[in-house]
């Protein structure tokens, strides 16, 4: 989380509303150029027109309008910007009256741009619910303060952060703020987007750095909350990369150890754990120059496999269930001095990160997470060791910071339905911390998806455990046996796949 180089840390949908909730109509326009024949929704004072074709989903119907809002709320008569606003259609000849809301990751990603790759999530709530995504401020199509950064397995040297960091300053300030792109100031976007759509009900859907605006949100505003899903819960009491070297060092372990626990997996290549830590001395001292394909263009490129490389790339790789399948393989094949099939799989694993808009996440970082972060000198000789602490820190000697209010990081407290999702293996927001937030939470229920990693609410029956809960509104009462059958993907024993 910073830039590029931190988000690893962290890697998100009408026919006719009821009249009652907000005064809806759907009218028929005149053609218009660039967008064909339009329809009109107009829900409370907000209008939308069918999206262009481009940017329907695959989902349903998409409608867009952008929604001004203040940049700074103690001075509204300074600048204003735009923020994206897409309504997915319900396949519900008549719909319910609330709306689902997806609350991107990050911090930095766009809820517009990050929707298609979790739509899977979403399509049983849109039996009978309209989807809201709103772009956060800062990123996608609400002025998103976004500045060229390096890949995410890159490491650099301080004066190269420092650098970086004051470029990024001098690119965005010319149409920004920095100081009003933080969660305090995005919550209070969304609430004024609900009052201009009638009040309605919202049903939150936090994926990641996502469930920190959910429960903000749900602290200043509940009235406005009808349920909560929080899938890779960072607790309020938690700053965003504290113990993160801890964390990803458990989980990778525990990933490594599903391939030392199938006899055939651990025939093929042994001790995974043990491969790594060979592989990172060797490189060490002697870095090798690489020679390989790009996965996405099957451009051949050259490169240099250094150990801060190897270490970027691993924590990557950890982030996924599919691409943790594959850690035993690739290590193998490094190993083996073979390397491109890692550095190649690069471009793939920096694509996650593509669309993050770098400086909304200092803002929000550097004014509610920096003060929290201390270098732990227990963390120095794990994999990734206190590097992207002190990053941050040297981020955020230049960056502006912020407010926020001085119960920003009291634990939230509320009886608003709540289901907390979780991955067991997940390498940045585990288990422990949808724990720590439940116990504030009166109506709740924690759900982990065994032997998985980052972000499961696309997985296995997730999609419709969710669903019915915001339909019911009781999470005890789920009959959520079915995740039993979620498990961890079998390990890769060729490039061929899995051994049958």
């Amino acid at each position: 989380m910073g830039t590029r180089r931190v988000f690893g840390l962290l890697l998100l949908m009408f026919v006719a509303v009821y009249l009652a909730v907000a005064h809806v109509g759907r009218q028929r326009l005149p053609p218009r150029p660039g967008i064909g024949t339009d329809e009109l929704m107009v829900i409370g004072s907000l209008r939308l027109l069918r999206c262009p074709a481009d940017q329907q989903r695959a989902s349903g119907d998409t409608y867009c309008t952008t929604f001004s809002v203040p940049e700074r709320r103690d001075r509204p008569d300074a600048r204003r910007i735009g923020l994206r606003v897409e309504l997915v259609r319900s396949d519900a000849q008549v719909a319910e009256q609330d709306l689902v809301v997806l609350l991107a990751g990050g911090p930095g990603q766009s809820a517009t741009e990050s929707y298609d790759a979790i739509a899977r999530a979403f399509d049983p709530l849109l039996e009978h619910r309209h989807v809201l995504l709103l772009d956060q401020r800062g990123t996608g199509g609400s002025n998103a303060l976004v500045c060229a950064a390096p890949a995410g397995h890159v490491s650099e040297e301080p004066d190269g952060i420092r650098a970086r960091t004051k470029a990024c300053l001098a690119k965005v300030e010319h149409e920004a703020d920095p100081r009003f792109y933080t969660t305090t100031d995005a919550i209070e976007d969304l609430e004024a987007l609900r009052q201009a759509l009638g009040a309605p009900g919202l049903d939150l859907v936090g994926i990641s750095y996502g469930t920190r605006v959910a429960q903000q949100y749900l602290m200043r505003h509940p009235e406005g909350v009808r349920s909560v899903v929080m899938d890779g819960v960072v607790p309020n009491a938690q700053a965003l990369g504290d113990h993160a070297a801890t964390d990803l060092e458990q989980a990778l372990r525990a990933q490594l150890a599903l391939c030392t626990a199938d006899p055939l997996c651990k025939a093929r290549f042994g001790d995974p754990w043990q491969t790594l830590q060979r592989v990172r001395l060797a490189l060490r001292t002697t870095p090798r120059p690489v020679v390989y394909r790009d996965a996405r263009t099957f451009a051949e490129k050259t490169g240099t496999m250094t150990e801060n490389t190897l270490i970027g790339l691993v924590r990557l790789f950890a982030y996924s269930t599919e691409t943790s399948a594959l850690l035993p393989l690739v290590l193998d094949e490094a190993d083996h001095q073979r390397f491109a099939p890692l550095l190649g799989q690069a471009s793939l694993l920096d694509a996650q990160l593509d669309g993050v808009a770098e400086g909304m996440a200092l803002s929000v970082l550097c004014t509610e997470d920096i003060g929290l972060l201390i270098a732990r000198p227990e963390e120095r000789n794990l994999l990734l060791g206190d590097t992207l602490v002190r990053g941050q820190q040297l981020e955020c000697e230049i960056w502006p910071h912020g407010r926020q209010p001085a119960d920003f990081h009291v634990p939230v407290h509320s009886n608003v339905p709540a289901l907390l999702l979780s991955g067991e293996l997940d390498p940045v927001t585990p288990p422990a911390g949808a724990e720590e937030v439940l116990r504030g939470l009166t109506r709740s229920r924690h759900l982990m998806a065994r032997g998985n990693a980052h972000n499961t609410i696309v997985r296995g029956c997730m999609p419709r455990l969710a669903a019915e809960f915001v339909e019911k509104l009781d999470p005890r009462g789920l009959d959520a046996s079915c995740t039993a059958s979620i498990g961890p993907m079998a390990a890769f024993t060729s490039f061929d796949g899995a051994s049958p």
